[in-house]
């Protein structure tokens, strides 16, 4: 868990209004600054809790690689700082897996959760992609030895930085390494688990996460339903925010476990 990775880093966080909590849970390689244009739509009779999550925006790395448990422990703990027993959840993307296993971990924790163009499933691998994470780790295996020659090394090391995806390549470190646990963990063994209602919303033009694992989610989760935003991509609920936080305040403010809108 968190604690075992070191001291948890402390939030850069924005924590407005009043009434039941509601966190938001940013994606992977962005802020909490995307979530501004739905926060005052959002924030009638609600507290609002949009933390920039650990190596992104204004909140410190963690001290060693993180896993999406490390990530669920740090918001649990975040919400023990803040007071908050029960709170309402947001998550686009990374953020949704990270929500994903903060319901299944601490059920008592999340009393409804959106996920918007979650991750958490795990892409079938191709005999394709087998072939290009193998040549990947090829790369890497001559760019740590030492027994090549520098120029040999250093040209492994081009090649592999330009095979790995734009989210490998934009970091390095400990997010780096963060990172690769994050996209090998395949949460799909947790959804049945999930016993809270949770509202799925997707951009059928969605190419990181695909409509298809919405729909996967919707029939794994025991109490969920899928909202298909038409002609919208990734960033759903930017895209069409009116429509977002209607559906979204409909949701959440619906005491009846089984609508979703």
């Amino acid at each position: 868990m968190a604690g075992s990775t070191g001291e948890i880093p402390r939030a850069a966080l924005d924590d407005r209004g009043q009434g039941h909590p509601l966190l938001l849970l940013h994606g992977w390689g962005v802020s909490s600054e995307l979530f501004a244009p739905i926060l005052d739509a959002l924030e009638s009779g609600r507290r609002l809790i949009v933390p920039d999550l650990p190596g992104f925006g204004a909140t410190p790395e963690p001290d060693a690689p993180w896993s999406v448990h490390d990530y669920a422990a740090w918001c649990v703990a975040l919400l023990d700082r803040l007071g908050i027993e029960t709170c309402d959840l947001i998550g686009h993307s990374n953020g949704g897996r990270i929500g994903i296993v903060m319901a299944a971990a601490h059920p008592r924790r999340v009393r409804r959760m959106v996920l918007a163009g979650s991750a958490g499933i795990r892409p079938k691998r191709t005999l394709r992609s087998a072939a290009r994470v193998r040549s990947y780790k090829a790369l890497r295996t001559l760019e740590r030895s030492g027994v090549m020659p520098g120029f040999v090394r250093r040209a492994a090391r081009r090649r592999a930085d330009q095979r790995g995806s734009a989210d490998y390549r934009a970091v390095t470190g400990v997010m780096r390494g963060t990172l690769v646990r994050i996209v090998n963990e395949d949460l799909r063994a947790l959804l049945p688990t999930l016993h809270l209602p949770v509202l799925l919303i997707w951009g059928d033009r969605d190419t990181e996460t695909p409509i298809d694992d919405g729909r996967l989610m919707e029939r794994l989760i025991p109490d969920a339903g899928l909202v298909v935003f038409e002609g919208a991509g990734h960033y759903a609920y930017l895209e069409q925010p009116g429509r977002f936080c209607r559906i979204v305040e409909v949701f959440l403010s619906d005491q009846q476990s089984g609508s979703t809108a």
